[in-house]
């Protein structure tokens, strides 16, 4: 039985990783079907990502899996899979959002990361805690200094403290924290918003933000130019814009 859940509610993909058992920790199975569970078709509008029950998002990598690698080649091939899992995310066509509850450590912590948008329960906690068991946090905790800045990472990282949501919202990780009982309301008011935006547009956004985050600033401000272009090759900025001005008058 598949421990990845997909459930199409409308124009909305939902993904639950179901390992509530063990905190939905993630072994190498789940790695790669959490990874394909992100190639999106159609009408879809966003996904939300969380993890099954109230006590996890995502725990963290499986560390039986991890304590059996003998080699780095071993380590690497483990690794990948987790990157995998991360660079899905962020090539996912469509905004990801990340429904947060309860722990947030190691790779689920750079899986929320990778995600567009962080929505947290006030009982959520967050750590990178992988140097207390002997190895670098990696991968996409690459993107933590551009969320939190380096000092923060540093903390996050090299200390191996357990932060609140609430502090996790002031650090810039998470856009909102909320109550257990309004988190899928809180999901709910984000997903209105990208549906009243252009669904090309919202593409096209989200594809020049991964694109700004490797550019220097005049490259980046050259690229916003082609992507500005590129959006007249479909009818969709006439119509919106048309649309508006017809409301207007």
């Amino acid at each position: 039985m598949s421990q990845i859940l997909i459930e199409r509610r409308g124009d909305v993909r939902h993904v639950t990783v179901a390992n509530h058992a063990k905190l939905n920790t993630l072994g190498s199975p789940l790695l790669e079907e959490l990874a394909r569970a992100f190639d999106v078709e159609g009408d879809i509008r966003a996904v939300v990502l969380t993890g099954e029950g109230d006590r996890a998002f995502i725990g963290g990598a499986d560390i039986k899996e991890m304590g059996a690698v003998t080699t780095p080649a071993g380590g690497e091939a483990f690794i990948r899979r987790v990157h995998g899992a991360c660079a899905a995310i962020r090539a996912c066509r469509v905004p990801v959002i990340a429904r947060i509850q309860g722990w947030c450590l190691g790779a689920g912590l750079e899986i929320a990361a990778a995600c567009d948008l962080r929505v947290s329960a006030t009982a959520g906690r967050f750590g990178m805690p992988e140097v207390r068991v002997g190895i670098p946090s990696v991968v996409e905790a690459a993107l933590l200094p551009g969320l939190i800045g380096w000092g923060k990472t540093r903390r996050l990282l090299l200390l191996a403290e357990t932060i609140a949501a609430d502090e996790m919202e002031r650090w810039g990780f998470l856009e909102r924290v909320v109550p257990l009982e309004g988190l899928d309301g809180a999901v709910e008011e984000w997903i209105a918003l990208i549906r009243e935006a252009g669904p090309v547009a919202i593409a096209n956004q989200k594809a020049l933000i991964r694109e700004w985050e490797d550019l220097p600033m005049s490259q980046a401000i050259n690229a916003g130019i082609a992507a500005f272009a590129k959006s007249f090759e479909t009818k969709e900025p006439n119509e919106m814009m048309g649309h508006f001005l017809s409301r207007k008058r």
